[in-house]
């Protein structure tokens, strides 16, 4: 199989997953009714390392922009901001640069400068996590557990700062939400390590051999060869 058909194929797998995994709550967000954490999160950062950071981010926004259109959710400001975080998270999770680490950054500054955020400050200090993940060395930065965990916590990042600017909420909502979003994103980096491995395997059971880095002899590799 070519490449380019491998990729519709990992691509339209993709998608279909995105479009189960979307109407799948796992937990609600606070300060919005309506508003849940579904199964995509569990899975959203993958096409990043098999697709290559660029191509898997994109895949990813195409996903949830046809998703969005086939079941006719609103175009409002909140939907829109809600569709960033996974594709960034696509591209840290994919990258190997230190570039990606400037939006946990921007995000500690700008959730620092709200007046709520001021208060609520310490709750920032989540996003030194892709931070610390990123900066190990090589050996240990590419581990397939932290490169979820720091994926996960980079869209984080993005959607509380969006949320923050747009949900009234108070210092101490954010405050209890501490231990929440730890477990939450705990078992969502533990949800991408598991779904990368099962990708992985079944694309390189059902291709045979793949030139996006999967074999059936040597599976658990990465876009570029790294073991994980």
């Amino acid at each position: 199989m070519k490449e380019k058909d491998e990729r519709i194929f990992f691509i339209f797998l993709f998608s279909l997953l995105v479009f189960l995994g979307q109407r799948v709550n796992f937990s609600a967000i606070v300060g919005k009714e309506n508003q849940f954490f579904t199964l995509f999160q569990f899975f959203g950062p993958v096409p990043g390392s098999f697709l290559g950071p660029i191509f898997g981010s994109l895949a990813v926004l195409v996903a949830e922009v046809v998703d969005y259109l086939v079941i006719g959710k609103t175009w409002n400001l909140i939907n829109l901001l809600r569709l960033t975080p996974m594709v960034f998270a696509a591209f840290y999770f994919g990258s190997k640069k230190k570039g990606i680490l400037i939006i946990p950054l921007l995000a500690m500054l700008f959730f620092n400068l709200h007046p709520i955020g001021k208060q609520a400050w310490i709750y920032s200090l989540y996003w030194t996590i892709p931070l610390l993940c990123r900066l190990l060395p090589q050996k240990y930065s590419q581990n397939l557990f932290l490169r979820s965990l720091g994926a996960t916590f980079t869209a984080h990042s993005i959607g509380s700062v969006a949320w923050i600017y747009t949900i009234p909420m108070t210092a101490k909502q954010w405050l209890m939400l501490i231990p929440v979003t730890a477990f939450e994103r705990l078992m969502f980096s533990l949800g991408i390590t598991l779904s990368y491995i099962f990708l992985n395997r079944l694309i390189g059971e059902l291709l045979g051999r793949s030139r996006l880095g999967i074999s059936p002899r040597v599976v658990f590799l990465d876009k570029n060869n790294l073991p994980i």
